[in-house]
């Protein structure tokens, strides 16, 4: 039952901070649609993200079922009165859309509407967004209802917080598909230059077993091991490569699945054993959750290709409210002394940058024959 919307400033405070708090762009149009419900005490209320074949890219709505949604069919087009919001960029307050000119029918799915507010979402004199609401809700049966001229301003300041947030959210998801192409940049140079030096020696090596073959069999046949024990060398570079380079799958399976199935992967790849533990661990922030897998990959990558160890040892455990990793190896170690070197090396300063961008801190213990470990962790993000 609805108790109607929360009074003046409180209401506006709350809805603009949800907005702030998500940084992917999904989560941000469900956040509006459902604060400017709310705020504004309507019935239905959906927001648009227009593309530019006069469909809409996205369409998110709140108040309608999903059932009724997946009846009601395909995203509307930009016809009718969303087509005069997109293009004439001003807003519309109507007592009943259907007995305005410009309707032109909805599908039968569709639920009835009557008095409608809608305006544009803006980022400067771009429309980057359609934002509409139906059916004012009245505190009385019977009452005349409908939106006013201060419900139009209000949604009017909540247009202009959505806009800084939609923007904000689409900078965050471009900045994060420039950091995974620089990441995949930097394990295909690595790939390549690894695998190159493992096929030289092969050529090499092969060459010095023909040689000898004749005249001294039984060093041919150790150079033919070497090139056995070099042809697995680089069957290991390429699988750990390949792991690292598929995109992961934080979106649909979440942190902990996501990192169990790369540990999976990079186990069977290596002759180090490989394991993963998780403990308690609950749901973060995207950001959180995406610092978190890459610091792991690193830190793995570190511990399979440069440590010599034979065990990597990976927990992720609920630390609070947040969350604690740890990636444990029984390599060779290094002086801490000697940290502001290797962590040039072994990408401790990348990690540490990681672990600061979201609110976390990171911590290295070593030391020569102790092997390391690397531990991040993250707070709550309530």
């Amino acid at each position: 039952m609805s108790h109607g919307p929360r009074s003046g400033l409180a209401a506006v405070s709350a809805a603009l901070l949800a907005m702030s708090r998500h940084l992917e762009v999904r989560d941000v149009l469900k956040t509006i649609v459902a604060s400017a419900r709310e705020l504004l005490d309507a019935e239905y209320a959906a927001l648009g993200v227009p593309d530019d074949h006069g469909g809409f890219a996205q369409f998110v709505v709140d108040g309608v079922g999903e059932e009724q949604w997946k009846a009601i069919g395909p995203l509307p087009r930009q016809h009718g009165i969303l087509a005069a919001m997109l293009q004439g960029a001003e807003t519309e307050r109507l007592a009943d859309v259907r007995e305005d000119p410009r309707f032109e029918g909805w599908p039968d799915a569709h639920p009835e509407m009557s008095d409608f507010l809608g305006l544009p979402v803006k980022d400067g004199d771009e429309v980057i967004g359609a934002l509409f609401l139906a059916n004012k809700r009245c505190p009385k049966p019977g009452g005349g209802c409908g939106f006013t001229a201060d419900d139009e301003d209000l949604l009017g300041i909540l247009a202009q917080h959505a806009a800084i947030a939609l923007t904000n959210a689409r900078l965050y998801e471009r900045s994060r598909e420039l950091t995974l192409t620089q990441e995949r940049s930097r394990l295909a140079h690595e790939l390549h230059d690894a695998v190159s030096q493992k096929l030289f020696s092969l050529r090499l090596t092969a060459q010095a077993a023909s040689a000898l073959v004749d005249r001294d069999p039984a060093r041919a046949k150790g150079e033919l091991q070497q090139i056995a024990a070099l042809a697995a060398e680089a069957a290991d570079e390429l699988r750990s490569a390949v792991v690292e380079l598929r995109p992961a799958a934080l979106d649909e399976d979440g942190l902990v699945a996501t990192l169990a199935a790369q540990v999976r992967v990079l186990d069977r790849a290596h002759t180090a054993r490989v394991t993963f533990t998780s403990h308690g661990t609950r749901a973060l922030p995207a950001a959180q959750e995406d610092a978190l897998l890459r610091v792991a990959q690193e830190a793995l990558h570190n511990a399979l290709r440069h440590s010599g160890g034979r065990h990597v040892d990976v927990v992720l455990e609920r630390r609070g409210g947040g969350a604690a990793l740890r990636v444990t190896d029984d390599g060779r170690g290094f002086e801490p002394a000697a940290e502001r070197l290797a962590g040039r090396h072994l990408g401790l300063v990348s990690m540490r940058d990681r672990a600061s961008g979201v609110g976390g801190r990171l911590t290295v213990q070593s030391g020569p024959g102790k092997g390391t470990t690397i531990e991040m962790e993250v707070p709550g993000g309530g």
